[in-house]
């Protein structure tokens, strides 16, 4: 693809506008690191923009990009099998409505709090805007953690954190899916009281349901499989395939799941993944189907996979990225890979960093790595496919329609394919040559903003 004409130039850092508008928002935000983080990835790559539509400064819009249109906190009481009360907190931040209905995912981990909520569906609005599909972006979930409790203990949670969330919902109005900790055992319950509750069945009002019952083929494999095709587009710029390469995945949940999948299937060898507990070093491949089987049958651990795998090794928790690999995909969670992590990829001769999770790379840990010229993708633009996968979900559900794993899966492909030229031609636009960071916050930025500033001042 030969480069576009350089209309723009780029500065890395903030000037004094958009520093007293982020400085606005640490204020208004205390302690919501995660969040403050997210900001400034983004608005390191405005610069192009504002030089470009200094109507975006002088109409307030993007401090009312930043503001949330609605946060949501409350209570989520429920009892275990023992009929012991626990009172967890649920949230759903709405972030921003101008392209379309809220759509993003219900994440339930202790981790969970009103900060990780905001940076999450900061990060949904502009992956969202990345698809071209007509999507407002959303984040929500709870602090509960469902690993230990029982189907039964599940279910009574999901049902209770519905019978709130239920009237704030609706396929025109906010579509929730999955994420950490909510997969289609989840959605089943959640989508059952919520069909209980309103009397209707309305299929899009969540996505990555079940097949059988209004689901979509390909929406689980859909963001680890999208990273995976982003990535095979990144190598295409140089004529080069995944073919033969050495890949380093973390995490072991869904998106690292079909990511391995999907990188074997088209030729690479991924030896390692891991969890919280540890990594497994498996150098002769990671049999997924093994793994697949640990995870999401047996809901066991990767120090499980060890123990029935004679080739592999239970290395510490962490220590992933201190292995050789060609390709690294962090698909775990947020800030995983640091400063250091990087260093070490750099080291020992790691040539591209995909992200599969929502930010998991630190603004130093990025930093290296581009500065290493080390290919980057960003979670905005490399996970994006799952939400246009939910996308393609909701178009069957209200066409009462049904599409085939193949066909699906092409077109995963070929939107995974778009969003890819869009970043790379934006960089290009901005004279960021192929930093894929800066074309995919200029892009993300641009639709939404173009879309508030055309609806007036709300």
């Amino acid at each position: 693809m030969s480069p576009r004409p350089v209309a723009w130039k780029t500065r890395r850092d903030m000037d004094d506008e958009l520093q007293e508008i982020y400085d606005e928002l640490v204020r208004r935000n205390p302690g919501q690191e995660e969040f403050h983080q997210a900001v400034r990835e983004v608005f390191d790559s405005l610069h192009p923009v504002i030089d470009h539509h200094p109507e975006f400064l002088r109409d307030g819009l993007i401090q009312r990009l930043l503001e949330p249109e609605r946060q949501l906190m409350f209570r989520v009481p429920w009892a275990d099998d023992d009929g012991e009360v626990h009172v967890n907190r649920g949230f759903r931040v709405e972030f921003n409505s101008a392209l379309g209905p809220y759509k993003g995912g219900l994440r339930f981990h202790p981790s969970v709090d009103l900060g990780i909520m905001k940076f999450l569906a900061f990060e949904q609005t502009l992956k969202n805007a990345l698809t071209g599909m007509p999507l407002g972006g959303a984040k929500g979930g709870s602090d509960f953690d469902p690993r230990g409790r029982s189907e039964a203990e599940v279910m009574r949670f999901c049902q209770s954190y519905m019978t709130e969330l239920y009237r704030h919902l609706g396929e025109h109005t906010d579509v929730p899916a999955g994420d950490i900790g909510v997969g289609t055992r989840e959605l089943g319950f959640l989508f059952g009281q919520y069909k209980r509750i309103t009397n209707r069945y309305e299929s899009g009002v969540l996505t990555g349901k079940g097949v059988g019952w209004g689901g979509a083929h390909v929406r689980s494999e859909a963001t680890g499989y999208g990273a995976v095709f982003f990535l095979a587009e990144m190598l295409a710029v140089d004529q080069q395939s995944l073919d033969g390469r050495v890949c380093l995945v973390s995490g072991s949940g869904n998106v690292a799941l079909h990511a391995i999948d999907k990188l074997q299937q088209l030729g690479a060898r991924v030896v390692a993944c891991s969890d919280s507990d540890g990594v497994a070093h498996d150098p002769d491949g990671i049999d997924i189907e093994l793994l697949r089987r640990i995870k999401q049958v047996e809901r066991g651990r990767v120090a499980d996979y060890v123990d029935e795998r004679d080739s592999a090794t239970l290395e510490p928790a962490g220590s992933i990225w201190q292995l050789e690999c060609d390709v690294a995909m962090p698909c775990a969670t947020q800030n995983e890979l640091d400063d250091d992590d990087a260093t070490a990829l750099v080291d020992h001769g790691c040539t591209a960093v995909v992200e599969g999770a929502n930010m998991p790379t630190t603004a130093k840990g990025i930093d290296v790595l581009q500065k290493a010229g080390v290919a980057f993708a960003p979670g905005k633009a490399a996970n994006c496919g799952g939400v246009a996968t939910s996308a393609l979900e909701m178009q069957q559900n209200a066409s009462r329609d049904s599409w085939s794993f193949t066909h699906t899966e092409a077109r995963l492909a070929e939107i995974m394919a778009r969003v890819h030229q869009e970043c790379r031609e934006t960089a290009q636009e901005c004279g960021a040559n192929d930093d894929y960071v800066v074309g995919a916050n200029v892009a993300g930025f641009q639709r939404v903003a173009a879309a508030m500033h055309a609806m007036g001042l709300i």
